[in-house]
């Protein structure tokens, strides 16, 4: 982990028409549950029940959210009196906040043209944007619009000795990516009750249904207008031309499964010359084993309750792993967050970022293109306002404040 400060990088200017509306917009949706209230009316019922459902009973997103609200963070006074800036750097880059957005499968399923709108929203913020393999624009694409902020994550592509994943490595590296994140969460793909009940079912099929639901969402329909159907763009160039829908799907089930072995992320390491980071790790004998190999972040995360709701939550796992690794690894909070004052516990609780995926789809369905810029104002002048309620001069300061974590595990409690 590199723990070297550059210069905080200039912030970029607004208009006084872009302030008014970005005020307006706060004193409508302050929070991200009120985008969230808002996307579930305007929606495709499909398209919100694939964006905010999880695993099972939805019982490891309520885990997440209990446990976070859980953490108390005890202020000292006397010391700050206006909010003082987000700044940090990660992986020896300078970002604006430590906030950043989630890999996310296949997002233009929930929002068409959503990669889009997130890597604009986030090169124009300045924090992290990590587009996932699952996505309707290619790394190449995503360089170009977030070419300051840009992070790829890979799923596992194993067959032909990682042909398709060791290709995709290098030409992240050749499109300028900062930080490569393999995804080791996901051994098999499980049940997503909410999913299957919209309609959505394995094999993808375009039913009638669907259709039918998606014109009675105008706004999500013009998206669709303007950016088209979403395809797996990165994977392009690996699959056979004009495939339709199905059979996409049927290409990413033959081709993508399973979990990435230790063998293989050591492969992974060779070939990224970059930060690399895991994610999906839960237990801190993983988390040791992955920094003693060259991992350079893991973000400690639970897949946001979406394969299985037996998972302990991610904020809860993650004193642990701080303590397993000390300061030899970036670690990043996911899975829960909706407001800065997460992010400012995610840190306190020793991460040193705190990532979201669900609360920005929100944003898209709720406003739109507009929808992410407004969440990240949302993030970041929340996190401020905590910083400063707290008595922390600095982001680094949140490192030492004093913290009650009921739900936290114990280095012990996870056994050998």
């Amino acid at each position: 982990m590199d723990d070297s400060r550059p210069a905080r990088a200039p912030e970029r200017a607004i208009s006084p028409r872009e302030a008014e509306e970005a005020l307006a917009l706060m004193r409508q949706y302050p929070t991200a549950h009120d985008l969230r209230a808002r996307a579930r009316k305007l929606m495709p019922n499909f398209a919100f029940e694939y964006m905010d459902g999880g695993a099972g009973a939805d019982t490891g997103i309520k885990r997440n959210w209990n446990a976070l609200d859980a953490v108390e963070l005890v202020p000292r006074y006397g010391k700050v009196v206006a909010p003082p800036p987000a700044d940090t750097t990660l992986f020896g880059r300078a970002y604006a906040a430590p906030v950043g957005v989630s890999p996310i499968g296949g997002p233009g399923t929930a929002y068409p043209g959503a990669e889009t709108y997130l890597a604009s929203a986030c090169q124009a913020a300045r924090v992290p944007y990590t587009l996932g393999v699952l996505s309707g624009i290619d790394v190449e694409k995503a360089a170009e619009i977030a070419p300051d902020v840009l992070w790829f994550q890979l799923y596992r592509f194993a067959r032909n000795d990682h042909k398709i994943g060791l290709d995709l490595t290098r030409r992240a590296q050749a499109a300028g990516v900062h930080a490569l994140v393999l995804t080791i969460d996901t051994p098999t793909r499980t049940i997503r009750p909410r999913e299957v009940k919209s309609g959505i079912v394995n094999p993808f099929k375009l039913t009638m249904r669907l259709r039918l639901d998606a014109m009675l969402a105008p706004r999500w329909l013009a998206s669709l207008a303007r950016n088209g159907i979403p395809r797996f763009a990165s994977l392009k160039p690996y699959t056979p031309p004009n495939l339709s829908l199905e059979e996409s799907a049927a290409f990413i089930r033959r081709e993508q499964g399973g979990a990435f072995t230790w063998e293989e992320i050591a492969k992974y390491r060779e070939v990224w010359k970059g930060p690399l980071v895991l994610k999906g790790v839960l237990h801190p004998a993983d988390a040791e084993r992955a920094v003693a190999m060259g991992v350079d972040g893991l973000f400690v995360t639970n897949h946001g309750g979406r394969q299985i709701d037996a998972l302990p939550a991610s904020i809860d796992a993650l004193p642990a792993i701080r303590s397993a690794v000390g300061k030899k690894a970036t670690l990043i909070l996911d899975s829960g967050m909706r407001s800065g004052v997460d992010a400012a516990r995610a840190i306190a609780c020793g991460a040193d970022a705190a990532f979201a995926g669900k609360s920005f789809l929100w944003s898209l369905g709720a406003l739109g293109p507009k929808g992410p810029a407004h969440l990240i104002n949302v993030y970041v002048d929340d996190l401020r306002a905590s910083l400063g309620q707290l008595g922390c001069k600095t982001v680094d300061e949140l490192h030492g404040v004093t913290v009650r974590h009921p739900g936290a595990w114990k280095r012990e409690d996870f056994g050998a």
